[in-house]
């Protein structure tokens, strides 16, 4: 859409965010946008070395990095507002100050329709704090394509996996509109939600109108947060994140599960939460960082002298083990399941490389997950879900799903 110069825009935010064509685009626009486009496939080996060189230390798992570390950002402030250490925003924050950029593309809530994401380009620190914390529902930060091309100045940029994939694509391609970009950030990526899931917790809180909405957070408060909608009328909705995710069975966007990419592997510098019990239990908010280029790392170390940062390294082996829910869903059920879709002649991503030899078990438990995400998905059981006390249901889905990690504890971490 950002590249079709008008031709392509989105329909309803508030349904299924399909885009749609107005005019046709030029052939030439028309095979830039296709190659550019990470939806239908992105090679990974190729691009790695094409973005990296063949320097940093790599893994299949977490892509190439030069460094992996647990912190936080130093400036209580900027660790309070973000959905974990604050390590992006820090981030964003030192290079506006030192003037290493003039700007960052960024994704914060929209001030008209305040229940709807909207990407900017931040210019002073007090936007970058105000696009912090993780968005939960979909998001188009490369629709603003053309503003970023327009933009006087360096430019940080941070995104989703899929987005900075396209974003190095327009890159190597010297589109002039990503010519400006300096640096390139993102956080960790699980899943993403249609906005559906706004609708049905509002519903579950007796509240039917999602215009009503002035507020709304998905990481309020301490970490790890809660999901929080504030209303005109002045009611407070909340649950706690872990309670929160019940959501994701009833209204995941399914493409999010064929994708292989779950730290953000083509980034100069990303983060996510640090999931682990000696962090969780701390509260504040923990970060697992990972410096992958060579000013992605550079700008670390920069920041960590200058007492930005406080950061411990970890090694390969614990990072990968604090995240092996995230990296089984990555980097076995995804190429499971796009197997079973290729079985039924369906196309799916071609990225490049295919992981396999995965034991019955763990094709058994993909069956399991997928026919789960195909019954919860549909109306009738997000009319019924609807029905019962959201403090029920989310305590409910956290004890299932602690049972289920146990469970299968054994299964995702065999030879991971």
């Amino acid at each position: 859409m950002g590249l079709s110069a008008g031709k392509i825009v989105f329909g309803e935010k508030e349904g299924r965010y399909l885009p749609k064509i107005i005019r046709e685009p030029d052939e030439e626009n028309m095979q830039i946008i296709l190659k550019a486009c990470s939806g239908k496939g992105f090679d990974f080996p190729a691009n790695r070395m094409a973005v990296f060189g063949s320097e940093p230390s790599f893994h299949t798992y977490t892509g190439p990095y030069r460094s992996i570390s647990i912190g936080y950002a130093l400036d209580p402030l900027i660790r309070h507002q973000a959905a974990s250490g604050g390590i992006i925003s820090a981030m964003l924050i030192y290079l506006l100050r030192k003037q290493h950029i003039q700007g960052a593309v960024v994704l914060g809530m929209s001030k008209s329709k305040p229940w709807l994401t909207e990407p900017f380009i931040a210019t002073t620190e007090e936007e970058i704090l105000e696009a912090a914390q993780s968005k939960y529902i979909i998001s188009s930060v490369n629709e603003i394509l053309p503003q970023i091309g327009a933009f006087e100045g360096k430019l940080a940029y941070v995104g989703l996996p899929g987005q900075v994939q396209s974003i190095r694509i327009l890159q190597q391609m010297q589109h002039p509109w990503v010519r400006n970009i300096e640096y390139v950030f993102g956080p960790f990526y699980g899943n993403t939600l249609h906005f559906s899931s706004i609708k049905s917790f509002l519903k579950s809180n007796g509240e039917k109108d999602y215009r009503q909405i002035s507020k709304l957070y998905f990481r309020h408060g301490e970490w790890p947060g809660n999901m929080r909608v504030e209303l005109l009328n002045g009611k407070v909705f909340q649950l706690k994140k872990f309670h929160a995710n019940y959501l994701i069975p009833f209204h995941i966007v399914k493409n999010s599960l064929l994708c292989t990419d779950l730290t953000n592997e083509f980034t100069d510098v990303s983060g996510g939460d640090a999931w682990a019990p000696v962090y969780e239990e701390r509260g504040k908010g923990f970060s697992m960082v990972f410096g992958r280029s060579a000013k992605g790392e550079a700008l670390i170390r920069a920041m960590e002298a200058e007492k930005w940062l406080s950061l411990n390294p970890l090694d390969l082996e614990t990072s990968i083990a604090m995240h092996s829910h995230g990296y089984d869903l990555k980097k076995r059920g995804a190429f499971i399941r796009m197997r079973l879709m290729r079985m039924l002649g369906k196309e799916t991503p071609d990225y490049g490389y295919r992981l396999s030899g995965f034991g019955i078990s763990r094709f058994l438990m993909e069956l399991v997950i997928d026919s789960l995400f195909l019954l919860l998905g549909t109306g009738m059981a997000r009319w019924l879900v609807e029905l019962l006390p959201l403090s029920f249901v989310g305590s409910m889905f956290e004890k299932s799903r602690n049972i289920w990690k146990k469970s299968t504890k054994d299964i995702k971490r065999r030879q991971l």
